[in-house]
């Protein structure tokens, strides 16, 4: 229709359009005819369908045939299209003569211009860049009055044929690209804006002629032309996909009826693209939905004829799908081509009144006039003209029977038949109702069908914030449960509309009702009566009547019949009908329908002027409301109330009266510091004034860490060990040597500098050894992002950095992660601010796989992250202690936090002047200019009445004393303080800083130039400071005041300027602080006074309001808050428990997975040194005081100069003295409230941290809290607890998120931390346009969220967070090798063999010089046996224990090493380097390991012997098979002769057991990553955990026979197998010709603690001045090759290395190489020690017993002492947790078994024990010998002989070897008398001939060892023992085995 001014009836249209509707019912199939006046005045726009659906639609259209013939209008014609009234159509009527509507006044009407002056011709814009959003074309209209040009516009491509002309939706959109103005929806309403002066209907297809394209030079110029005329389809569908929209665009779905809601398209109606929802309806269904995909959107200018809100006029707010299409039930979003399939598949169906939630629903509206066949089922959308309420009956008991405002992702993809709307339910809205009442009115929808409204709809709106409450009906039958409530208690409408009236009657005249109090209501009443009283159709109007009475005449019923439009049209009618009617204006007025069909029905009018404005307003969002102010702003909307604020209260001319007083004043201007406001001084003096002189250490803060922060650093830590111990593989802390961070905050340049100031002051740059302490200074603001345009490119290059550094653990800091959590698929740009980033950063991909990135996201109010769908798991968040500060032994100068809590509880305080207030007088004026400017938004009106107080309250105090009276006595207070309170004594020149609150920028700048304006022309420009406090700006502020903060730092530097709040500590200032939110800046402690009158009814959720008052949120002392309390009972501390004292932290020493006890030794890892600056020793002491360090320090953390920085952790002592102590995290080092500061305190010795100026904190510097001045509305929210209304948070937690059921539990101001997050995680979800709308279901495992209250300290507890994560890592990476001082150095034998001491390599000759040393010195032997040689130590050096103080002896001595890069690693190692080495590939890789047997004799066992080999595919290569491939010939050797860069020849065999996880079977850093070839040695049992751990390492199975044996048993084999398969290679290589001896004969036998090797730094000759040498580490594959290259080495029997210890960096040794034991890392030469076994039997000591035969065998073993070898301690496995235990387990002995029960008298009754008879037998010789061997202990000169076999007899007692072989090499014995005699299991080698050669002390005893009896009594004969010792019966003894375990017996003797 074109006709953008709704209401002018022209006689032509009213004619055709009844024509229209005549002939639209005939071709129906409804029976309805189609209502005129929505023809007239509901101008439809195509719904943009796609083409399948056009050329289906096409198909199925049964009426017009496929020769094109019209049945009505009985011409033919080939396209449906021509039918249409083109100007050069063939239709036969004629054209319509167009009458087009005279432009707006004072707009420009020049051809070729818009109506805003800007020229459009494309000769003179062509070479112009034009903004062209996305999806839009530059096109060309032809205007007939100008022909030679053409003009340029915009337009929606969806609304352009494409090149065949086919698929351009009906319709128009586009916008001009002269002004700017987006969102034309009607090319009528379009050509008129760019002057086309048409004098015929305006057709697009007409006038837009040409695409415009660029040419090479980049200018616009004439492309092809646009081809209209093929395109001339129409949409049809076999079915009516029409709805009744339930809203007009703009309507944010806000069912909650919350403020600061939010719609994804900011804007009003018509100018948003369609969206992804399956919108059945309309384009306009649910903004909410809006603009998901569109990139670019702007605010639209409504039509002029109402332009009072542009965001609210066209749009009747209603919500979401309100017609209850589906309820509550998250479908899929459907994308068009699936909507428009949908009726077909359905069918086509009548609804009856039982399908469908919508029994009524509305027709569409018609088609435009050129519609000729409009059919009942196009789609057609309803224009934002006049928008249609929902009409919804009521079903009885269906599950959508009242109104389903459900959240907007409940449109269900119901296909509902358009129907005829009735007469009587249309409502017409009265022209000029706000001008002619003064009010808006606002219906809030209740139960029941609300009708059509026509004409004026800008002047009402619609809200759907109560009918959530009527829905009690749609609960879940979990919610029910949850609720207490049974399906048979639900109210019925009757119920709820006395609730509802009652509720309304008792609500006070400035209370506006809030959605969350109605619901209690209804819960309460639904608990209450369960029988639900029945109420009859009679008794309800005068039921009602009766609840309105008590109202005294605010709330009226109104009774209809019919329907609910009666009743609304009636009222609406009685209000516009003047002011002699408004005297008597009711507040609310209840509309029932008593309808006899449909049942009761009801609506609210609200018609009271400031319930109304603040319902309409709260139903904008904060971004629609500032758009709103700025409209206002711009189009001048406001200059009517600017100029009542021309003059002053007194009603002169404001600006006259400044000026005259400036001349008055000549120049001089008011002298700061100097008492009296009336003294004035010269103009041009005061730069060069200054304050009074003043220490200027006052701002040389210290950083501090608290008790509180330091307990949530500790409990972030826990819960990161926690996600890494989870076993999901998410976290693996242990792969990690490196800790960097990136902290994310919300675009505030000051938030930037102020983090960035905190890093640089934590000292944790350096402390993470990320920056030296030369750069951190400089570096600090690159690890700080602000969230705006720039941060993709910082976030890509920190995102390089994190795939770069896999060894780093990256954390992704998101600060006020509340700020701006918009989905970024619906984000755009939004009053100035870019939306959706943080979305875009934080959840994007790439961050969400980065398995070395933690996200940490940080918030005051993380509400918003707690929704249903939350990313963040429950368990993954930190809350912070809660404040129980009010213990009554704290000391009075302790600060504590003072947060919102305490706010409202100190309305109960009773003192004379509140903290909390709220300016009574400020209200009242409002209240009247409110009335007076029903126009304009309520905040600009607050914000000129604002700045007009200050104002007069500068002129009242300086010029014009008179004005005082008119400025509210706030107002004047603060000013007069700000003014006065420099110059007090005392206060060194100090003010105070008065924060005004301003969320407009316009407004906010507007207020800055006026004040500062009136401050300098009443000459008080020196005397405070206005600022302006911008997110987007930095601080400005004059030279003057610069100076002076300058001098009261003591900053020399000249260049210093602020750049954080916390620098104007001490300025008077009034800061007008701007931007949507308050965006977490912290404050100086001067700032006195919080001035939030602007925050009002539009701040209705509780993260608004809550965070404009956290902004005053501070530390304050406790005596203040104690002495203002003594007035009230003290209350109960509530919230969580007391803060957590340091056991707590302790418990995280170290993930449990990471093999490494908690190492407790080293103290907790805060104690362990975390921080690393180098302080003063003063400084790093703890604190031994119980009280905390009186230093002051500013909120979330301090600021300091760079100075110093205190141990954060000294911290131990205070904690646990005070356990409850709350965060000290003062702010700054004065007081704020009071005027003077501290005295400097006499004693100067005090430790820095308590600095001379905090001394203690005097009466008169004690820290207040600060005073918050706020608007009525916020006053009644936050005095929730004592007034009527409920608390603040009962609110809608965010208006990002909307709850989740109509009536849910109660939230109390105890619920806190982890309740309060369940709570919101269970009955609130996020809304379409949030970011977590659509996460994914599974949490992310590496995100964790810490919360605690504004500016209590939490960027100092993540910063100490990073610290102890840091110090933790490191931990992780450090290994506790063994360090026991080496015993060697002092007893060195001095040899003639001198070799020098950089030899590389030994000389045969040399070594066979060196004599073997005998005795085992190595640490581990400690316990053990000393071997006795001719050079034994005069004394033992071993402290002799008791008899069973062996079990706790000492433990060995262990030193924590960091990894080197060389070092081997266990099962929870992984890197990308090794990944393939150690783990498998899933699923295929157990199967790919193939197993082989392999069988061979041992002489030794006497029987064959068959070994499993489990060899991955990858290792194949190593062996050699048969020609089949299937049998296991042997393991391929290298020759002796290879030489080769990266060989490396030696087999390395490692036996394990128990230790599949901790063992070090990683060799691959260890090896440099070369090929190298590993077999591990397990026993069977164990064989299935190795594979698993290790599935690409060869497994060399033992039999099971070895199950229970000990290690020697797994070396035997070793050895045996070794020798096996040499000889096997020998024969195998001697084939192809190579000779025997040279097949490599070495193994390297290693154990599986080998961490690290290490060897003395090879030196330039020139060693250390103390002698000692560097040490480095080195790799294993280096020792080896180094080792392998010796020179002869096939003639060394064994080679090994030194182990380490400390002290060896100290000493150099002495000989480069030795000839002593050689253990835990062994090359063995297998051919030269055939004849030598490992003992098979052996537990203990195996090596030292081998080593002793392989010398005595005359063979060689060499060290190479410049080599060490580090063994990781490690607590399990290894055979050490062996438990001995009672084989019959029914005997209930908890006692454990000590040694001497071992063994016990053959067939005694004595407990027998589950163990190897061996084990028991080296057991109890360790800790019994003494009873055996009484004359040995302590007797080193008369040593036990042991032939053959060497076994420790404790430490006490020393043993001298002797080998019973031929040609053995053995000690001289002569002269030697023995103490006694041991024989073990000895062989025939031992004869009776041999013992007669020694001689034995009279006394001494003798122990022979057999395996069994009748062998004991065998080998007493043979060797002819009873002639020299004497036995006894008794003196036979076994191991306390049964006889099926074969125990070992032994008998003893003593020497006759």
């Amino acid at each position: 229709m074109g006709n953008s001014y709704a209401g002018q009836l022209k006689s032509a249209r009213f004619e055709e359009a009844l024509h229209n509707s005549i002939e639209a019912s005939l071709r129906s199939s409804g029976g309805d005819p189609q209502p005129i006046f929505t023809q007239l005045y509901l101008e439809p726009e195509a719904y943009p369908g796609n083409m399948e659906a056009d050329v289906k639609s096409k198909a199925d259209m049964p009426l017009q045939g496929e020769e094109g013939h019209d049945p009505l209008n009985g011409h033919a014609s080939n396209d449906p299209e021509e039918l249409e009234d083109d100007d050069d159509s063939d239709s036969s009527s004629p054209p319509l003569p167009y009458l087009q509507t005279p432009a707006p006044d004072g707009s420009c009407t020049l051809d070729g211009f818009c109506q805003a002056g800007k020229d459009l011709r494309l000769v003179t814009i062509a070479a112009e860049p034009i903004e062209v959003p996305a999806g839009f074309e530059l096109v060309g209209a032809k205007s007939p009055s100008i022909p030679e040009h053409i003009l340029v516009c915009a337009v929606d491509r969806r609304f352009l044929p494409d090149e065949n002309g086919k698929n351009a939706l009906l319709g128009f959109s586009g916008n001009c690209v002269g002004c700017g103005e987006k969102g034309f929806r009607y090319f009528t309403e379009f050509s008129n804006h760019i002057n086309l002066k048409l004098s015929t209907q305006p057709k697009k297809q007409k006038h837009l002629k040409y695409y415009l394209v660029k040419n090479s030079q980049g200018a616009l110029c004439k492309g092809p032309l646009i081809c209209w005329k093929d395109s001339k389809t129409r949409q049809f569908s076999s079915s009516a996909l029409t709805s009744k929209p339930s809203s007009s665009s703009s309507l944010s779905s806000k069912e909650n009826g919350g403020a600061s809601g939010h719609s994804s398209s900011p804007f009003s109606l018509s100018d948003s693209p369609p969206t992804r929802m399956a919108q059945a309806s309309s384009v306009f269904f649910g903004s909410q939905d809006l603009g998901r995909d569109c990139s670019f959107l702007k605010p639209l200018a409504s039509t002029p004829s109402h332009k009072t809100l542009p965001i609210v006029p066209t749009a009747l707010r209603v919500n979401g799908p309100t017609n209850g299409l589906g309820v509550d039930v998250h479908t899929s979003l459907l994308s068009p081509s699936q909507v428009s399939l949908v009726p077909q598949a359905q069918g086509y169906r009548t609804p009856d009144l039982g399908d469908s939630p919508v029994s009524s629903p509305m027709n569409s509206g018609p088609p435009k006039k050129r519609h000729r066949s409009w059919h009942p089922s196009a789609l057609v959308p309803v224009p934002p003209t006049a928008v249609p309420v929902p009409a919804i009956r009521p079903i009885v008991n269906s599950p959508g029977s009242v109104l389903a405002v459900s959240s907007p992702q409940s449109l269900a993809a119901g296909v509902i038949q358009p129907q005829p709307v009735t007469a009587g339910e249309t409502v017409i809205v009265p022209e000029n109702l706000l001008n002619s009442s003064g009010v808006r009115p606002v219906i809030l929808i209740g139960h029941g069908t609300l009708p059509y409204f026509y004409g004026s709809v800008g002047n009402i709106v619609v809200s759907p914030l109560l009918v959530s409450c009527y829905k009690s009906s749609q609960l879940t039958e979990s919610n029910l449960e949850t609720l207490g409530l049974h399906s048979n208690q639900m109210l019925s409408v009757e119920m709820m509309i006395l609730l509802t009236l009652q509720y309304l009657a008792r609500l006070a005249s400035n209370q506006i009702p809030l959605r969350e109090e109605l619901e209690q209501i209804v819960l309460k009443a639904m608990l209450g009566c369960p029988g639900n009283p029945a109420i009859s159709p009679s008794q309800l109007p005068w039921l009602a009547r009766l609840e309105a009475s008590v109202s005294g005449g605010s709330v009226q019923v109104v009774v209809t019949h019919n329907s609910l439009g009666e009743g609304i049209s009636e009222s609406l009618h009685s209000l516009s009908e003047g002011p002699q009617h408004q005297q008597h204006l009711p507040t609310y007025v209840v509309i029932i329908c008593a309808s006899k069909i449909n049942g009761n029905e009801f609506c609210v009018l609200v018609l009271g002027k400031y319930q109304a404005r603040a319902l309409a307003e709260g139903m904008l969002t904060t971004n629609e409301f500032l758009k709103e102010i700025s409209y206002e702003l711009i189009t001048g909307k406001v200059t009517v109330l600017a100029s009542h604020f021309k003059t002053t209260s007194l009603g002169d001319n404001l600006d006259k009266q400044l000026v005259r007083y400036q001349r008055r004043r000549k120049g001089q201007v008011i002298q700061p510091y100097q008492g009296d406001v009336t003294e004035n001084t010269n103009s041009q003096e005061p730069a060069s004034m200054s304050p009074p002189p003043d220490s200027a250490e006052l701002l040389n803060r210290i950083f501090q860490i608290y008790p509180a922060q330091l307990t949530v650093a500790r409990s972030l830590l826990s819960q990161v060990c926690s996600i890494a111990d989870s076993g999901t593989q998410n976290l693996d802390l242990g792969r990690f040597c490196k800790v960097d961070f990136l902290v994310l905050v919300p675009p505030s340049h000051i938030l930037v500098h102020q983090t960035a100031q905190r890093i640089r002051q934590s000292g944790v740059l350096v402390d993470l050894g990320n920056e030296d302490t030369s750069t951190a200074h400089q570096k600090s603001e690159k690890y700080v992002v602000r969230l705006d345009a720039d941060v993709h490119t910082k976030m890509e290059a920190f995102m390089k950095k994190v795939k770069q550094n896999p060894y780093t653990l990256f954390v992704l800091i998101h600060d006020n992660s509340h700020v701006d959590l918009t989905s970024a698929l619906s984000g755009s740009v939004c009053h100035g601010e870019l939306q959706g980033l943080a979305d875009r950063v934080v959840n994007c991909q790439e961050v969400l796989d980065a398995m070395n990135l933690l996200v940490l996201q940080v918030s005051c109010f993380p509400y918003t992250l707690q929704t249903h769908q939350s990313r963040i798991s429950i368990h993954n968040e930190i809350h912070w202690p809660s404040n129980n500060h009010l213990q009554r032994e704290q000391p009075h100068n302790e600060l504590v936090y003072f947060g919102l809590r305490d706010y409202s509880c100190s309305l109960q305080w009773g003192v004379a002047s509140p903290i909390l207030r709220c300016d009574d007088a400020f209200e009242k004026m409002v209240h009247t200019l409110l009335e007076r400017h029903p126009h304009l938004h309520s905040m600009v009106i607050r914000s000129y009445l604002l700045i007009q107080q200050y104002t007069e309250a500068m002129m009242a105090l300086t010029s014009s004393p008179s004005l005082r009276d008119h400025i509210t006595p706030e107002t004047l207070a603060m000013v007069e303080d700000l003014i006065n309170a420099p110059s007090r004594e005392g206060s060194q020149g100090r003010g105070h800083m008065l924060l005004v609150r301003v969320p407009s920028l316009q407004l906010a700048m507007l207020a800055r130039e006026r004040l500062e304006d009136v401050r300098d022309k009443l000459g008080l420009q020196l005397c405070f400071a206005v600022m302006l406090g911008s997110p987007a700006s930095e601080l400005s502020l004059s030279r003057n005041f610069i100076n002076i903060l300058r001098a009261w730092r003591g900053c020399e530097n000249e260049e210093w300027v602020p750049h954080t709040y916390e620098d104007l500590e001490g300025l008077p200032c009034i800061i007008i602080l701007t931007g949507k939110d308050p965006l977490g800046e912290t404050f100086p402690r001067s700032l006195k006074y919080t001035d939030l009158r602007l925050i009002d009814s539009s701040y209705l959720t509780r993260t608004a309001l809550e965070q404009e008052v956290g902004l005053a949120c501070t530390y304050v002392s406790v005596d203040v808050v104690q002495e203002s309390k003594t007035s009230t009972a003290p209350r109960e501390s509530d919230g969580e428990k007391t803060t957590p004292t340091l056991n707590d932290g302790e418990e995280l020493e170290r993930p449990q997975s990471n093999g490494s006890a908690a190492t407790r030794t080293s103290g907790s890892l805060v104690e362990n040194g975390v921080s690393s600056s180098d302080l003063a020793d003063s400084f790093q002491k703890p604190s031994t005081s119980t009280s905390q360090p009186e230093c002051l320090v500013t909120s979330d953390v301090a600021t300091l100069t760079e100075g110093f920085k205190q141990e954060c952790d000294s911290l131990g002592s205070q904690l646990s003295s005070n356990p409850l102590k709350a965060p000290n995290a003062p702010r700054s080092n004065y007081s704020s409230s009071s005027s003077s500061s501290p005295s400097p305190s006499s004693s100067s010795t005090q430790r820095p941290s308590q600095s001379t100026q905090f001394g203690r904190v005097s009466k008169s510097s004690r820290v207040s809290p600060r005073t918050v001045i706020l608007s009525r509305a916020a006053y009644n929210l936050l005095s929730g607890e004592s007034g009527s209304q409920l608390s603040s948070f009962s609110l809608l937690p965010h208006a990002d998120v909307s709850w989740s059921s109509p009536l849910r539990p109660l939230i109390t101001q105890n619920l806190q931390g982890a309740d309060q997050s369940l709570y919101y995680r269970q009955w609130t979800v996020a809304r379409q346009h949030h970011a977590d709308y659509e996460a994914p279901p599974v949490l992310h495992p590496r995100r964790l969220l810490l919360s605690g209250p504004p500016q209590v300290g939490k960027t100092g507890a993540y910063l100490q967070f990073l610290r102890i994560l840091f110090r933790m890592l490191i931990r992780l990476l450090e290994v506790d090798v063994y360090d026991d001082d080496d015993e060697e150095d002092e007893e060195e034998e001095t040899t003639d063999v001198t070799t020098p001491a950089n030899t590389q390599w030994p000389d045969i000759e040399d070594i066979r010089k060196l004599p073997f040393d005998l005795n085992p010195r190595d640490p581990k032997f400690r316990k053990a046996s000393p071997v006795y040689s001719d050079k034994m130590p005069k004394l033992f050096k071993v402290e002799f224990k008791k008899e069973g103080d062996n079990q706790t002896q000492g433990k060995r001595v262990t030193k924590s090493i960091r990894l080197s890069r060389f070092a081997a690693h266990n099962a929870f190692h992984h890197c990308e380097q090794c990944h393939l080495y150690s783990e498998a590939v899933p699923t295929t890789q157990l199967s790919e390991c193939s197993l082989h047997a392999f069988s061979f004799c041992s002489s030794m066992l006497g029987e064959e012997v068959q070994l499993q080999f489990f060899i991955p595919k990858a290792k194949e290569q190593h062996f050699v098979f048969n020609h089949q491939g299937s049998h296991l010939e042997s393991l391929r050797l290298p020759l002796v002769s290879t030489k080769a860069h990266d060989l490396l020849k030696s087999p390395i065999f490692t036996p394990t057991t128990g230790r599949q996880e901790h063992g070090l079977l990683n060799l691959f850093h260890a090896m440099e990553g070369a090929t190298h070839l590993h077999i591990l040695v397990v026993k069977q049992f164990e064989m299935p955990h190795y594979r698993k751990y290790w599935p690409n390492h060869i497994l060399l199975v033992l039999p099971a026979m070895f199950n229970s044996a000990g290690v020697g048993a797994a070396r035997f084999m070793i050895k045996e197998l070794s020798y096996h398969n040499l000889e096997l290679e020998r024969n195998r290589q001697e084939e192809q010709g190579v000779k025997r001896q040279d097949v490599w004969p070495f193994i390297v036998m290693m154990d599986d603690s080998c961490v690290l090797w290490n060897t003395y730094q090879p030196t330039d000759g020139s060693e250390k001045s103390n002698g000692s040498s560097a040490i480095i580490n080195v790799s294993l594959k280096a020792v080896l090759q180094h080792l392998e290259s010796t020179p002869k080495i096939p003639l060394y029997a064994m080679c090994g290395v030194r182990k380490w210890s400390s002290s060896l960096a100290h000493k150099t040794p002495r000989n480069p190489f030795s000839r002593c034991h050689l253990h835990d890392f062994v090359l063995l030469n297998v051919d030269l020690t055939q004849n030598v076994q490992y003992d098979l039997n052996r537990y203990d000591c195996e090596e030292v017993d081998f080593n002793l035969r392989v010398n005595s065998s005359g063979l060689l073993l060499c060290r190479f002492n410049n080599f060490f070898l580090m063994k990781k301690h490690i607590p399990v496995g290894g055979n050490k947790d062996f438990v001995v235990k009672p084989k019959l387990v029914e005997i209930e002995n908890k006692a454990p078994i000590s040694p001497p029960q071992y063994v016990c008298a053959p067939d005694s009754e004595q407990t027998l024990l589950d163990a190897p008879a061996q084990f028991l037998l080296e057991n109890f010789l360790q800790s019994c010998s003494h009873r055996l061997f009484p004359k040995a202990v302590q007797n080193r000169n008369n040593p036990v002989l042991s032939i053959d076999s060497y076994l420790s007899l404790s430490p006490e007692i020393s043993v001298c070897y002797i080998n019973s072989r031929p040609h053995s090499t053995n000690l001289n014995h002569q002269g030697l008398v023995f103490s006694g005699l041991l024989l073990y299991l000895c062989d025939s080698f031992v004869v009776s001939g041999l013992l007669k050669n020694f001689r034995f002390l009279k006394g001494a005893t003798l122990c022979v060892i057999c395996q069994d009896r009748s062998s004991l009594r065998q080998t007493i004969v043979r060797l002819e023992l009873e002639d020299e010792w004497q036995f006894r019966l008794r003196d036979e003894f076994q191991t306390a085995n049964c006889s099926e375990d074969r125990p070992l017996y032994f008998l003893t003797g003593r020497h006759v």
